[in-house]
């Protein structure tokens, strides 16, 4: 599974990164526009690089329709769901993390984490929230 998302970051960064030069202005600001509303800042990669390290895709995607069925929420259905966070939300999902929990997306407990650094959570929060559209 980690092999999976690896390779789709991997795609995703070579798709972005495979501009020729040619581009018009227009398409550089259509694309400049598409960029800040489809993709996370580059500030957030840090938490998709945790979430990559870590088990996570085991039970979560994503999206939710594009990637199967998956045990946990998609992680666009969690962003649409909390963000704009403020801080004291933020820290609840970061609790909820590690602790694990049920009730919320269903019957289905989450597993606790309490290996993973409350820092690096809040990391990996912030970058699932950077994800609504």
């Amino acid at each position: 599974m980690k092999k999976t998302f690896i390779i789709f970051f991997c795609s995703t960064l070579a798709v972005a990164c495979g501009n020729s030069g040619n581009s018009t202005e227009t398409d550089k600001k259509d694309s400049a526009t598409t960029s800040t509303t489809t993709a996370p800042a580059a500030a957030d990669s840090k938490g998709l690089e945790l979430i990559g390290a870590s088990d996570c895709t085991t039970c979560h995607r994503l999206e939710a329709a594009s990637q199967g069925v998956s045990t946990g929420p998609a992680y666009s259905e969690v962003a649409a769901k909390y963000a704009p966070a403020a801080d004291t939300t933020v820290n609840r999902l970061v609790e909820k993390i590690i602790k694990g929990g049920s009730g919320v997306w269903g019957t289905v407990p989450m597993t606790p984490h309490p290996a993973l650094a409350e820092a690096d959570v809040k990391e990996m929060v912030k970058y699932i929230l950077s994800l609504k559209k």
